[in-house]
């Protein structure tokens, strides 16, 4: 057990698609331990046979993704993690945890957090039917559009439910944090905003609560970071943890890894290049345009504008493996325009800047030399990435006033150098690239979040550390 009389810390604790992360930090931000778990018997690449195989050819004869997971697995490699991070903690004392997890991954469970179906992750779109009921209530630029979203996916899984069976909607970091506390039915303003939630009025909208969504219950929603209650008894005997420890409304993977990147005032903007090109920019307003993927999640009284490209290292995986991105990369003068034009995407389809189901890839002509045909991927990405800005800028965002950035791509000084060519701006590497660092910022209350555990109802403050 933690030494109650230790000196304290936040807990972070980050759930992607494969595994999870926790992150303790100290009351300078300093990282002081972490550790990682993988999920136990994985399925994140198809749905099981039980539920209709891999993927399907939905109503419009097209085939659509059917990606779903155990969150019993989710919930082992949990307390594996955190037993870990207990470990290696000392004579910290853990004053507050908060989850981050991927959007839009929900599942149905009893109201005492038992699971019902399995989790629908994030990039599981076959709820086409059900997003055309959504698509025929909500305004058109909703978050909640679109068979991927959460409210299409609570639709869908409703239909395996009996028709007298209470249940819950809960996303991936919603079901955690109730395990940790062992109480269900929270949810914060960023995970529920693809369930509908309207973090300007701070509620659910008239036209969802019209649905009917019997028997299945929203959650109540939470500024992110806000104290939900202390961990309970069970979980804090099992890990380690100090049974004072509270549990933190929690938030997004990309929201925490934008704040984990250092963003905290209008104007910074945060690109992650990982397997595809994701943009966040703090906004003083929000930027919505469902049609192009554009949305805003709400921290404290700023926004965090956000569009992601199809585009980006999976491209590059397509061509080169570390071992020769590195080499080809030192042969390349970032200062120089190779002339190519391309559009580099892994197959047919862009979301945004362009959002165009149709979009075929530009990557011709290809030269005979790779190290230029690299630089010419590099510089297709990079204009997709000024393009990005600026049209969230189009939309209403501030102009970037500099880009931090995440990711394995960012660790490549020649295609930042190309990058900041091209974006005209200086672009930095991110100090902090652990997603589960941003969550335990916001633990710690560095956004604003409500220190008290009755003060759920409002939360102050700026992106300020």
């Amino acid at each position: 057990m933690t030494d109650v009389a230790g000196r304290p810390c936040w807990i972070g604790l980050d759930l992607g698609t494969s595994g999870c992360r926790a992150m303790a930090i100290d009351r300078a931000g300093e990282p002081i331990a972490i550790a990682k778990a993988e999920f136990l018997a994985l399925h994140a690449n198809q749905a099981s046979q039980a539920n209709g195989g891999g993927n399907q050819t939905n109503s419009r004869g097209r085939i659509s993704c059917a990606t779903e997971q155990d969150p019993e697995h989710w919930w082992q490699a949990v307390i594996e993690v955190l037993s870990q991070l207990c470990c290696d903690l000392g004579r910290y004392r853990p004053q507050r945890l908060c989850v981050d997890a991927t959007s839009a991954t929900l599942l149905l469970c009893t109201l005492q957090g038992k699971p019902l179906t399995p989790a629908l992750m994030y990039n599981d779109a076959r709820a086409v039917d059900e997003a055309k009921i959504v698509a025929e209530r909500a305004p058109n630029d909703s978050p909640a559009q679109g068979p991927s979203a959460s409210l299409a996916k609570l639709l869908s899984l409703r239909r395996q439910l009996d028709p007298d069976q209470p249940a819950l909607a809960l996303h991936q970091a919603d079901w955690i944090s109730g395990r940790l506390r062992g109480q269900f039915g929270d949810s914060d303003w960023n995970n529920a905003l693809k369930l509908g939630f309207d973090p300007h009025r701070r509620a659910y909208p008239p036209w969802l609560l019209a649905l009917d969504l019997k028997p299945v219950e929203l959650p109540r929603c939470h500024p992110p970071g806000v104290n939900l209650g202390p961990v309970s008894v069970a979980v804090a005997t099992a890990t380690g943890l100090a049974p004072t420890l509270r549990i933190a409304a929690g938030t997004t993977d990309s929201t925490a890894a934008t704040l984990a990147a250092g963003a905290r005032a209008p104007g910074d903007a945060v690109t992650s290049l990982g397997s595809t090109l994701v943009l966040k920019l703090v906004s003083t307003r929000a930027v919505t345009d469902a049609a192009s993927g554009v949305y805003s999640h709400r921290v404290g009284d700023l926004w965090l504008v956000g569009g992601a490209s199809n585009s980006g290292g999976a491209v590059l995986r397509r061509f080169f493996d570390d071992t020769q991105l590195s080499r080809l990369s030192e042969r390349i003068d970032p200062t120089w325009s190779t002339g190519l034009d391309y559009y580099p995407l892994p197959h047919r389809g862009e979301r945004f800047p362009i959002a165009n189901p149709d979009l075929a890839p530009r990557i011709t002509p290809r030269p005979v030399d790779d190290s230029l045909f690299l630089a010419g991927l590099f510089e297709g990405i990079a204009q997709i990435e000024r393009t990005g800005y600026q049209r969230l800028g189009a939309l209403g965002a501030p102009t970037p006033r500099r880009i931090l950035s995440s990711g394995g791509g960012a660790q490549n000084p020649v295609w930042s150098a190309i990058r900041s060519r091209i974006l005209g701006l200086p672009v930095e590497c991110a100090r902090q690239q652990e997603a589960a660092y941003g969550a335990a910022l916001l633990a710690r209350g560095d956004w604003g979040a409500a220190a008290r555990p009755d003060d759920n109802d409002q939360l102050r403050g700026r992106l300020t550390r």
